[in-house]
């Protein structure tokens, strides 16, 4: 059977791309696991650094390799997502670049890799950590897949999976090094993300009204203005429960001059009203994208980061 004109263009004008070219199967592969989106793996250190046990070689070498676990995982998924989308990502203005879909990474490698990684990272979990940290991982990866098969095409049930593999990320830490998590952190976390999450999704509709083709299969069926509610809901909740955690302690603690913790909330509330400026315009794409590039928001988490660990610190 003939191949459709555009593919033919396509794969010749891959195969013009010398750059490219020379990486060639493995660097097409670690280009499809991407490698920008790793960053968003250091979540695994959330919990040890709320508890304040980040201070020790043991707990960093811990931390070290659940994040090469994680990220292991997360890059099985990519994998796997791409090669399930590859002839529907050909037609797409941006996603046609991908390795797959240019066929640099042919399908059948693409999911042989990110198979023998699904598989070996919860192997690898359960090996060097302990059994609930397999078990989460496992727990991950499978709804993860799933999510690549079907729920991303479920209304609200693709908010919901993507919003759970950001707060599966920031419990993994607590989970290897059995850190107790406090109920208004993971209340937190989970709100948080789904904040950007929505925000994220807000954004894409608003960019994509009255053009057609929307670039998530899903996104058609939301309208903005729910959108809107879910993030302003999320931000909401994320606010107080940060709030509640940040009172849980009952005031100032041991001989800490000032009360850091409750301090912290200034920031943590300032950096959501200006994460949520760039939601309002309809501007917040990657989240990790927002955070690094805008300096407002780098100050006032450097400020959080520095109360918090006051608190941590006790001083």
């Amino acid at each position: 059977m003939t191949r459709p004109g555009a593919l033919v263009v396509l794969e010749e004008q891959a195969a013009r791309r010398p750059g490219r070219r020379a990486l060639g199967v493995p660097g097409g592969v670690l280009r499809t696991a991407r490698p920008r989106q790793w960053i968003k793996n250091v979540l695994v250190a959330a919990a040890p650094a709320a508890a304040g046990q980040l201070d020790s070689p043991h707990t960093l070498r811990q931390l070290a390799l659940v994040f090469a676990l994680f990220t292991a995982a997360a890059s099985a998924v990519y994998l796997v997502n791409d090669a399930r989308d590859a002839v529907a990502d050909r037609a797409h203005p941006q996603k046609c670049h991908r390795p797959v879909a240019t066929g640099q990474v042919p399908v059948p490698v693409a999911y042989a890799v990110g198979g023998l990684l699904a598989l070996l990272a919860p192997l690898g979990a359960a090996l060097t950590c302990n059994a609930m940290t397999a078990t989460l991982l496992t727990g991950y990866v499978a709804m993860q897949l799933a999510y690549c098969v079907k729920l991303k095409h479920v209304l609200v049930v693709d908010l919901v999976v993507v919003t759970a593999g950001f707060l599966m990320r920031a419990m993994i830490g607590g989970v290897a090094l059995a850190i107790p998590l406090s109920r208004w952190f993971l209340i937190t976390a989970g709100f948080g993300a789904l904040f950007m999450v929505a925000a994220k999704r807000y954004s894409e509709a608003v960019q994509m009204e009255g053009r057609g083709g929307a670039t998530r299969a899903l996104l058609d069926a939301y309208t903005t203005g729910y959108l809107r509610f879910v993030w302003q809901l999320a931000a909401g909740v994320a606010v107080l429960a940060y709030c509640m955690w940040a009172l849980e302690s009952g005031g100032m603690a041991g001989g800490s001059l000032l009360p850091w913790r409750q301090l912290s909330m200034v920031p943590f509330i300032g950096g959501i009203l200006r994460y949520a400026v760039f939601a309002d315009r309809g501007s917040a794409g990657a989240p990790e994208d927002v955070v690094l590039h805008d300096r407002a928001l780098v100050v006032i988490g450097l400020v959080w980061i520095a109360l918090y660990g006051l608190a941590v610190a006790d001083l």
